[in-house]
């Protein structure tokens, strides 16, 4: 049986129940929130990392969500904050440029074991690497989680307007990739 979000919630703020309370939560949203950060930080063992870092924000800071907005999309905006650190620090760590960032992604995808350039998933994959930062989030966000410009609004605190703008110019520099590959 799967307790809504505000039981969790309820549940979490009780000491003795606190920590079955988290566990349920994790159960609930690990999967989605897992897939979300792969896509953004590519390999397994970063997004372990990334998704690791996030649970314990969560867990420190669960006691505040106030429900204004849905759970899963406060849990979203930590994933993709977290995210998107890591890429900054591991920008700054390696001296890449933007570019050379992107293609870096580019090209873990292509030395994953599992690669196979002439599947489709994986070229769709290496042509939304080369995406500058913002639109693959925003296209990974609409295109994989089919998440409403509505939720992603309040998520990365933008108008619905930029982000279907953000949504556009990625899709068509996907299928530019895809016209050219």
């Amino acid at each position: 049986m799967h307790k809504d979000d505000s039981e969790l919630l309820l549940a979490f703020q009780n000491e003795a129940t606190k920590e079955s309370a988290f566990g349920l939560i994790l159960k609930k949203y690990q999967e989605r929130l897992y897939w979300h950060i792969r896509r953004l930080v590519v390999t397994h063992e970063d997004t372990d990392d990334v998704l690791q870092n996030m649970f314990i924000k969560v867990w420190k800071g669960l006691h505040n969500f106030r429900e204004d907005s849905q759970l899963y999309t406060w849990l979203y905006r930590i994933a993709t904050n977290e995210s998107l650190t890591f890429l900054e620090q591991q920008k700054k760590r390696s001296s890449l440029s933007l570019s050379e960032m992107e293609e870096s992604l580019g090209n873990r995808i292509k030395a994953d074991e599992n690669f196979d350039a002439s599947k489709l998933e994986w070229r769709l994959q290496v042509a939304i690497q080369q995406l500058p930062e913002r639109q693959r989030l925003v296209f990974n966000l609409r295109y994989y989680d089919e998440m409403p410009y509505q939720e992603m609004s309040k998520m990365l605190e933008t108008s619905e307007g930029a982000l279907k703008a953000s949504y556009h110019h990625a899709a068509k520099k996907i299928e530019e990739y895809f016209r050219s590959n």
